[in-house]
């Protein structure tokens, strides 16, 4: 067979082959189409080839098989790259009738279920150099496939139950053991595919993980290996490279059940999504996240820098987008004990950002009834961040300060509290006045509650005389309210006056309320011998 050299064909500017027109176009069906138009031509012609997959490399090794009259040798480290060759060229048969590529090489991967551990992940590397043809043309969802059955049958560790944290462990063994070291040892056995994954591109992860999802694979440990991929990529990607690694990773875990996403993990890609310019979708999907698992986060974790070019010291807009998400994560079954959680980490958080000079009222306002009155069960922290706040923002109008006294709940703030608030000059006298109605009207409550009281056996308690006692009982000293003088604004005397009247008053229903507590206390013991069903007094005034 007499062998010519007239086609030259450049593959993607890397490479120019000379070759025989006739044996390459025997087998190419593209070629053979491309040359019908142009017979007659017996000039050398030129073809140029712009998106060839896998190169020059791909093409000499197609060239092989083609003066090889159709035959070669196919094994894991070429199938991919003949495979895709065959595609492109569309070699589906063969004019000379000696061979066909496409059936050749999927007769090698039908037996994929036979390649070892190390020869898949030789043709997956293959098959990320060859996207987008090597998933155009469907090889690559079949590794995928295939690696996913493996790993599914070789995992040591079954499901995670719903109440697992990743944090801990995130599996349950099938075996029972007491040995730490044999905990550690099958953990390892659990994850001992991460390191061989870190190859993988952020859009081969996605089609990973999607795969691994639609296996039903372990959700905690999905979520383990996409941390694990997220830390050790970052080390050696570029700027753009992390932004793809971020939002991918966000992606992924966004849709994976959240039980299973630890809320450390999650702040670690927060610290690092800071500083990139992830996309804004991505970004909302990841404080939502955090925003489900405020109640398990710290002060630390939300003590953020404020963005470049704002003024305040922390970013206060994120934590108020974290407790939005975190409240619409618990309309269709609140937990109180995680509400409080969150309650008592925002009033540290208030009282981080209170000496703020930049921070505005709106925003300090906004922090305080980001939540429901219900969350808290005392406004005394509230009040003290706003007592820091008052103090260092002293030139706020009536109008500003009256807005964040109106956040106070002064049903919720303790005496101690009312009082202070009721001498503090920092706050409006409008607030001073609620505080101490308030107060007022508990003890008066208390006070009905007292003479209301039940004797032990359900008949009504005998008159107690109170009078003065020579001897007092000390914890009958610790008076809660006492009568102070008001520094309110001299234009304002009558105010002043009712306030301390106010306070007298309430000083001394407290001391009838504690005195009348105290003999009943008496009586009550000197029943016990004889009365054998004793309820106990409610606590008065405490």
């Amino acid at each position: 067979m007499e062998i010519c050299c007239d086609l030259e064909v450049d593959v993607n500017g890397e490479e120019t082959f000379m070759v025989d027109k006739n044996i390459i176009a025997s087998y190419s069906g593209r070629l053979c189409k491309l040359f019908g138009k142009s017979k007659g031509t017996t000039s050398t012609l030129k073809v140029v080839f712009h998106d060839f997959p896998g190169g020059a490399e791909c093409f000499e090794l197609m060239l092989r098989f083609c003066y090889n009259i159709g035959r070669t040798e196919i094994t894991p480290s070429n199938v991919s790259l003949l495979r895709c060759a065959a595609e492109f060229m569309e070699m589906e048969s063969s004019l000379s009738g000696t061979g066909n590529l496409l059936e050749l090489t999927e007769k090698s991967f039908e037996e994929m279920r036979y390649w070892s551990w190390s020869e898949l992940l030789m043709v997956l590397k293959q098959c990320q150099r060859l996207l987008p043809a090597s998933e155009s043309s469907g090889i690559l969802e079949r590794c995928l496939d295939s690696l996913v059955g493996r790993l599914a049958v070789t995992s040591e560790a079954s499901p995670c139950p719903s109440t697992s944290s990743p944090d801990s462990s995130g599996f349950r063994f099938s075996f029972d053991t007491k040995s730490t070291e044999s905990l550690k040892t099958v953990f390892s056995r659990a994850t001992w595919w991460f390191e061989d994954l870190l190859f993988l591109s952020p859009v081969l992860v996605k089609m990973l993980a999607k795969s691994m999802v639609s296996w039903k694979f372990d959700h905690a440990l999905l979520s383990r290996f996409l941390v694990y991929y997220h830390k050790s990529k970052l080390y050696t990607a570029s700027s753009g490279e992390k932004c793809r690694i971020v939002e991918t990773v966000i992606d992924l875990l966004y849709v994976l059940d959240k039980t299973c996403v630890s809320c450390k993990s999650l702040f670690e890609i927060h610290r690092v999504a800071l500083n990139l310019k992830i996309n804004r979708s991505s970004r909302n999907k990841l404080e939502n996240m955090i925003g489900s698992k405020l109640d398990q986060a710290t002060l630390d974790n939300l003590l953020v820098p404020s963005p470049y070019g704002m003024n305040y010291l922390y970013d206060v807009n994120l934590v108020l987008r974290f407790l939005k998400a975190f409240l619409r994560g618990q309309l269709c079954q609140v937990s109180s004990m995680r509400l409080n959680k969150v309650a008592t980490l925002t009033d540290l958080y208030i009282a981080e950002v209170a000496p703020d000079p930049y921070l505005k009222p709106s925003k300090f306002h906004a922090l305080i009834v980001a939540l429901p009155e219900s969350a808290r069960d005392s406004y005394d922290e509230i009040y003290r961040a706003a007592d820091m706040y008052l103090e260092v923002h002293s030139r706020l109008s009536e109008e500003e300060k009256m807005k964040i006294c109106s956040a106070l709940n002064h049903e919720k703030l303790s005496a101690e509290a009312c009082i202070h608030l009721s001498q503090n000059t920092k706050f409006p006298s409008k607030s001073a006045v609620q505080a101490l109605i308030s107060q007022q009207f508990k003890l008066k409550s208390l006070l009905h509650a007292t003479s209301n009281t039940k004797s032990c056996n359900g008949s009504p308690c005998r008159a107690i005389e109170v009078g003065n006692e020579t001897k007092k009982d000390e914890s009958e000293e610790q008076v809660v309210l006492y009568a102070g003088k008001l520094d309110l604004p001299s234009d304002n005397k009558n105010l002043r006056a009712h306030l301390q009247g106010m306070q007298w008053r309430v000083m001394e229903l407290e001391k009838v309320c504690r005195k009348m507590q105290i003999q009943m206390a008496k009586i009550m013991k000197s029943r016990a011998p004889s009365q054998s069903h004793t309820r106990s007094l409610p606590r008065l005034c405490s």
